[in-house]
């Protein structure tokens, strides 16, 4: 049995405990489509049997690691902090966008917006104004319940509290125990849930169970006020359970933003130990693969010793609910990134035309998970373009534009793969049937930047429990690794426009 916790917190309002409630569960609003601190490490060592490698990539696997991710970031908040950690332990340079920014050849640095966004970015030490950026882009959210501002639940997040001088701080937390349930109705009381399928009122039947009864708190507010920030909108005993986590009062809570998580961790799985069985695959297995890569690839000066582009990872938020969104990539962050980016890197005047010939030689890799052919559902995917999981990444085609993919891009990213031993496939969907989308379009029509999208193949998308493979993670790795490294030189070679 699956348990179900808090996600994220933000402290704006300051809830009286004198006000007593008897509502015992939690009230959401749904977010669904239109274990231990994470350490990097190098000791998990998965078989690799059947897939080619590269000479030049390591032997070492990156899906323990994953999985230590995975446990940590249940929301996009957890996720964002601990991909802030890796890239600080990294030795990447934590900018500020409200700053100046002074940026030179050689140098690495990353920013964080709403802590569930962030773009991190290596320099090559022979960049020159014009000279393209390598991107990976992915998500960092998931579908989830999340809670509304009035309501009596608990979750794991973030949230803002009230200081003694009067300041907020901002941090996130996370209960670990299993605090609330939703239940379904027996199939004795639904008898035609087999046939009708399940179709649950959203706004009523969607309600997790938190107690049978209240129980008596002693909190008492520091002072008592009539503003609407003073009136209780969280279940007492919801928010004495958070002060706990905080290390605070109940009063200092001021705001909070909390998604329900399942409990139970990340974890390996099948006869042969070949599969991740986890919640938030899609799309944290694209994010920590491409975050993974971009750090990896510029270990040490030496990697970006020869390298005349800007190598980049941007994680987005709110994807899953269409990416229009201060934090989404529906707004311009990414591209006000490489604006100032070329501008602090210029030193000296930038020509109108320094940023457009900047996106013209750029390249984006639209990483999100793709769908895995069903071995009980076969009939739901094209009869040609069936990916399977250990196969390597999906290279995603539509002709209707709902992933970005051209017969150019498709053809450059498939090189990389073939330059370094690597497995691809390809995925269309059925003429009779809809298709979801991604980021790709988005970012690839807001200024005309080169785009691929691709995924890894994966069973169960959007469920708590979601299902990929091993193997693929550690392709998926070395593939976008090797993106870093090697597209400059195959871009050279490739003249389309003349």
């Amino acid at each position: 049995m699956s348990g179900l916790t808090v996600a994220r917190l933000q402290l704006f309002h300051y809830p009286s405990s004198t006000v007593r409630t008897t509502v015992i569960s939690s009230k959401l609003h749904h977010y669904f489509p239109s274990s231990n601190r994470y350490r990097p490490r190098t000791l998990h060592n998965f078989s690799t049997s059947g897939i080619a490698q590269s000479s030049s990539s390591s032997s070492s696997s990156i899906v323990g690691d994953l999985l230590d991710y995975l446990n940590e970031s249940w929301t996009p908040f957890h996720a964002t902090a601990e991909a802030k950690r890796l890239l600080i332990d990294a030795g990447f340079e934590l900018l500020n966008e409200n700053d100046e920014w002074e940026l030179k050849p050689g140098g690495r640095y990353f920013f964080t917006r709403n802590m569930s966004c962030l773009v991190a970015f290596a320099v090559g030490q022979k960049y020159s104004v014009g000279n393209g950026f390598h991107i990976i882009a992915a998500h960092t959210d998931s579908p989830c319940l999340k809670l509304k501002p009035k309501s009596a639940s608990s979750k794991s997040g973030r949230v803002i509290v009230r200081g003694s001088d009067g300041s907020f701080l901002h941090k996130l937390v996370k209960v670990k125990r299993p605090l609330l349930r939703v239940p379904t109705l027996a199939i004795h009381l639904d008898r035609t849930v087999n046939k009708d399928g399940f179709k649950p009122n959203l706004e009523t039947q969607l309600i997790p169970l938190l107690a049978t009864k209240s129980e008596e708190t002693s909190v008492e507010p520091k002072e008592k006020s009539s503003t609407s920030s003073s009136k209780v909108t969280h279940h007492p005993q919801l928010m004495q359970i958070l002060s706990q986590e905080l290390g605070c009062g109940t009063d200092d809570i001021a705001s909070i933003e909390l998604n329900i998580c399942d409990t139970q961790p990340s974890c390996i799985g099948g006869a042969n130990n070949e599969f991740i069985f986890s919640g938030r695959l899609d799309n944290l297995a694209s994010s920590y693969c491409g975050l993974r890569a971009l750090i990896d690839s510029c270990v040490s000066p030496s990697n970006l010793s020869s390298e005349h582009a800007i190598r980049m990872v941007a994680l987005f938020d709110n994807e899953e609910v269409g990416s229009d969104s201060y934090q989404g990539a529906g707004a311009p962050t990414m591209f006000q990134a490489i604006r100032r980016i070329v501008g602090s890197l210029a030193h000296e005047h930038v020509s109108e035309t320094s940023f457009e010939r900047t996106i013209r030689q750029s390249f984006l890799v639209s990483a999100d998970m793709a769908h895995g052919v069903h071995p009980n559902f076969s009939e739901k995917h094209e009869e040609h373009h069936r990916p399977e999981m250990q196969k390597g990444l999906v290279i995603k085609h539509n002709a209707n534009q709902r992933y970005a993919t051209s017969g150019v891009t498709a053809f450059l990213f498939k090189e990389i793969a073939k330059l370094h031993n690597l497995p691809t496939q390809e995925f269309v969907v059925r003429n009779d049937m809809g298709c979801g989308s991604t980021i790709g379009p988005i970012l690839a029509s807001g200024v005309g930047i080169r785009t691929v999208d691709c995924g890894i193949a994966q069973l169960s998308m959007h469920s708590v429990r979601e299902i990929c493979g091993t193997e693929d993670i550690d392709i998926a790795y070395r593939h976008f690794k090797a993106f870093y490294e090697s597209f400059s030189s195959i871009d050279k070679k490739l003249i389309v426009d003349f």
